[in-house]
């Protein structure tokens, strides 16, 4: 992983990652962000979640993010979940996503955990084939329905 350095965000910095986390949630706020990863951020559960960025020398700014927690999987026990994988660069962003799936590897091993879950949406991105390249294969299928409000919802009487 040279030229990269992998750091958890803390809670001032989160305002820094937005542009990046833009590129996976086109339709996120600010404030929106900035309350979720506050709280993902908290230096006092590093051990059970946060954000992970990567840094390339000699830049300052953020190229690439995953959100994680460690859970425990019924059937596997201690399971790493990272998801809103992004890797962006001008010029090289593979050397990016090289740079960010060592770090889950490496972060789960510190973590004691026996496998990692990664959430990718499209199938075709960056992230999904960077995870495949690594190792990463399906494990079942991550099926997704909105709902949409279909009936006024009823106030509930005093």
């Amino acid at each position: 992983m040279s030229g990269f350095t992998c750091k958890n965000l803390s809670p001032d910095e989160v305002h820094t990652v937005y542009p990046l986390v833009r590129e996976v949630v086109p339709n996120l706020d600010l404030r929106t962000w900035a309350r979720i990863a506050r709280r993902a951020c908290n230096p006092k559960r590093a051990g059970q979640g946060g954000i992970r960025v990567v840094l390339r020398h000699p830049r300052p700014l953020p190229c690439g993010l995953f959100l994680y927690r460690r859970e425990h999987d019924l059937a596997h026990g201690p399971i790493l979940i990272a998801e809103h994988m992004v890797a962006i660069d001008v010029l090289d962003p593979e050397s990016v996503m090289t740079a960010l799936v060592s770090e889950l590897d490496a972060l789960a091993e510190r973590l004691g955990c026996v496998a990692i879950r990664t959430m990718v949406l499209g199938q075709a991105s960056l992230a999904a084939s960077g995870l495949y390249a690594a190792g990463h294969r399906p494990e079942g299928a991550t099926l997704w329905k909105p709902i949409e409000e279909t009936a006024p919802k009823h106030k509930a009487s005093a």
